[in-house]
C-alpha cells in the first residue's frame, strides 16, 4: 500500500515499483502544480553499502491528460545515470559529503528531464545532480541543506527534485492485511482481536521521489491558466509509469545488456486501486496496460471485493452495506471518471465518460493553507483527495470509508451508510501543519514537500 509491492512481478523490481502519485496546487506557489511519483518501496535507511537509487535502466514518466480521452497529452520523462568515481573501495563515501560535487562521494547519480507534447521533445534539464542518500551525521552532516541544493530550475520555468525523501504515505499494514482488521472496530471482528492503537508501518521508511513543479498553464489544454473551477479545462488527469527494455542479457563477467523497445512494467494513479481493488490474477496485466483500456478493470471498482468482505468479517456491523447490491457508481466517479458537477456542491473534477484510473486535479481550486483536512473532500476540504492528492492526505481512511458506503449517498439518495462507517480509521494521523500529528516529521511546507529522509545511523 498504496501500491508498494502490489503485484507479483513488480514486487521483485523495487527500482521500477511506482508506489504513490501526488498531484496538487502548490500551497506556497499557487500558480503552479506539483507532480510527484515515488519509487523503491519500504526503503530501509540503513541500506548500505549499496544504498537504494533510481534505475539507470528504467524509463520513468509522469503523464498528464488534459482533454479527457485518458491518453497522455503531456509526458515528463526522467532518465538517470550513475557514476562510480572511486572503484577500489566498497564504500558509498570515503568521507563527509558536504556538497553535490564532493570528491568523497563514490556513487553520484544524475537525472535528465524531457517534456514530450504534441510530438515534440524538449529537454528541460540534463545531468542534474541527485542528492546522496542520508547515510548518517558523519557521512551527510547537513543533509537538509545538501538535498535543497539538488532542487534544480528547469528550462521554460518550473523546478525538479529527484532523490531520497522520507516516506509520506502512512498505513497500518499489519492490521489491514491481517484479515482486514480495523483497529477501532476490533471488538466486532469475526476473530476477536486485542485492543491496540494504530501502528504506522512506514514511519521510519524512506522512498525515492521524482518531483516536478510547473506553471498551471503548462498542463492545461491550450495553455489555459485554470482560473475557473467550473471550466472543464481546469481539470487534468495524472498517472505515472515505469518501463524497461524488452530484452535483458546477463553476461559471464557480471555486466548486463539491455535492448529492444520500452515495455511498461508499473503504473500508478489513484492510491490502492491495484493494491486492493484488482484481484491477484489481473495485477500484472493492469501494470502493463494503459488507462484508456481501464474499462477492462471497471468491475473491480464498481463491485469491490472488500465491500463484500466487510459484512462477513464484522458480523452485524455493516447490515446496510451487506444488502446493497447495486453497481458502485460512487466509486466509478471517484476513480474512473472524476466527479461531475452537481454531485458535491460547488465541486467537480470530471474528465469525461472514458473510464480510466487517473488522479484528477481541478487546478482552479485553491490550496487550503490553514488547517487542511487530511480527509480531503469527505472532510470538507476540496483541495485534497480525491481532488488530486496531497502528500499528507489519509487516503487509506478515505478509501476504506468510501468502500464501506460513505460515498454511496452522493449518487443514491435513498441509501443511508451504516453507523460504523464514520468510525473507520487507521488510528493514525498526519499533517504538514499540525505539530501533534504523528507523521509531521515526514513533511515540509515547500517543494518537494516530502520531508528529510531518515538517516541510516539514526534510524531505530
Amino acid at each position: 500500500m498504496s501500491s508498494h509491492k502490489e503485484a507479483p512481478s513488480i514486487s521483485n523490481d523495487a527500482a521500477a515499483d511506482n508506489t504513490d502519485v501526488y498531484a496538487f496546487v502548490s500551497p506556497d506557489k499557487p500558480d503552479t502544480v506539483t507532480l510527484i511519483a515515488n519509487f523503491v518501496p519500504l526503503e530501509d535507511p540503513n541500506g548500505g553499502p549499496n544504498f537504494a537509487q533510481f534505475g539507470d535502466d528504467v524509463l520513468y514518466e509522469i503523464h498528464v491528460d488534459n482533454n479527457g480521452d485518458a491518453k497522455a497529452d503531456i509526458t515528463y520523462q526522467f532518465r538517470f545515470t550513475t557514476e562510480t568515481t572511486i572503484a577500489d573501495t566498497f564504500l558509498y563515501n570515503v568521507g563527509p559529503i558536504e556538497s553535490l560535487d564532493s570528491k568523497n562521494w563514490n556513487r553520484k547519480q544524475f537525472g535528465t528531464v524531457t517534456r514530450v507534447a504534441g510530438g515534440e521533445r524538449t529537454v528541460l534539464g540534463s545531468h542534474l545532480a541527485c542528492p546522496p542518500v542520508n547515510v548518517g551525521p558523519h557521512s551527510t552532516p547537513d543533509y537538509a541543506a545538501l538535498a535543497k541544493s539538488a532542487i534544480h530550475n528547469l528550462k521554460g520555468g518550473g523546478k525538479v527534485f529527484t532523490g531520497q525523501r522520507a516516506e509520506g504515505f502512512y498505513v497500518d499494514l499489519g492490521a489491514i492485511f491481517d484479515l482486514g482488521t480495523l483497529r477501532p472496530l476490533h471488538n466486532f471482528h469475526l476473530s476477536k482481536m486485542p485492543a491496540s492503537g494504530g501502528i504506522n508501518a512506514t514511519k521510519a521508511k524512506n522512498i525515492h521521489t521524482i518531483a516536478i513543479q510547473v506553471p498551471k498553464s503548462d498542463l492545461a489544454r491550450g495553455g489555459y491558466h485554470a482560473g475557473d473551477p467550473k471550466d472543464l479545462r481546469s481539470t487534468i488527469g495524472v498517472y505515472a509509469t515505469a518501463s524497461r527494455q524488452a530484452s535483458k542479457i546477463y553476461n559471464g563477467d557480471g555486466t548486463v545488456q539491455q535492448s529492444g523497445p520500452w515495455v511498461q512494467v508499473s503504473r500508478q494513479a489513484n492510491p490502492l486501486v491495484n493494491e486492493v481493488l484488482n484481484p491477484l490474477g489481473q495485477k500484472d496485466k493492469f501494470n502493463a496496460s494503459d488507462p484508456v483500456n481501464d474499462s477492462d478493470f471497471a468491475d473491480n471498482v464498481t463491485k469491490p471485493e472488500l465491500a463484500g468482505l466487510l459484512p462477513v468479517l464484522y458480523p452485524g456491523v455493516f447490515p446496510r452495506l451487506a444488502k446493497y447490491k447495486k453497481s458502485r457508481a460512487d466509486l466509478a466517479a471517484i476513480i474512473l471518471t472524476g466527479i461531475p458537477a452537481g454531485v458535491v456542491p460547488g465541486f467537480q473534477n470530471f474528465t469525461g465518460t472514458t473510464q480510466a484510473d487517473l488522479l484528477r486535479l481541478n487546478m482552479a481550486i485553491p490550496p487550503t493553507v490553514t488547517k487542511p483536512s487530511n480527509l480531503g473532500l469527505i472532510g470538507g476540504d476540496a483541495a485534497g483527495f480525491p481532488n488530486g492528492r496531497r502528500v499528507f492526505d489519509d487516503v487509506t481512511t478515505i478509501e476504506l470509508r468510501a468502500i464501506a458506503g460513505a460515498t454511496i449517498p452522493l449518487v443514491d439518495k435513498t441509501y443511508q451508510p451504516d453507523k460504523a462507517v464514520g468510525a473507520i480509521t487507521q488510528g493514525l494521523t498526519s499533517s504538514n501543519r499540525d505539530v501533534n500529528a504523528e507523521n509531521t516529521v515526514n513533511y515540509i511546507y515547500e517543494f518537494p514537500y516530502l520531508g528529510t529522509p531518515h538517516g541510516g545511523y539514526q534510524n531505530p
